[in-house]
């Protein structure tokens, strides 16, 4: 006989099992689209301005605080792009920034820009 603790323990397991299964393609998408989001948020328009605190606040949230309902002043692809990028980060494998060889240099043009 399961008991509700044992069942939901194997629930669990599943979900866990299903989130790893579905890992490489939440890692493609989500680097496809941080590579889309940063020169994005390396211009100066009112939605790199969105991306860059997005980015900052996934980099760094208790120094970059994000404001959520920012995310509805961008077009849907842009949208979408956060998306992948926030499943990517929901389970970090790294740093948001080192998914860039010059990562760290790009992060301190952000920080410039909209910090």
């Amino acid at each position: 006989m399961n008991t509700a603790p044992q069942k939901q323990q194997t629930n669990w397991f599943q979900q866990l099992q299903e989130f790893e299964a579905k890992r490489p393609a939440i890692r493609k998408a989500g680097i496809e689209a941080l590579n889309r989001l940063v020169p994005v948020a390396l211009r100066g328009t009112g939605q790199s301005a969105v991306i860059g605190r997005f980015l900052l606040g996934l980099y760094n949230g208790h120094d970059y605080p994000f404001v959520l309902t920012s995310l509805r002043g961008l077009d849907t692809a842009l949208f979408d792009d956060c998306l992948a990028v926030l499943q990517l980060d929901f389970s970090p494998e790294q740093e948001v920034h080192t998914y860039f060889p010059n990562g760290d240099a790009i992060w301190a043009e952000l920080i410039r820009a909209w910090a």
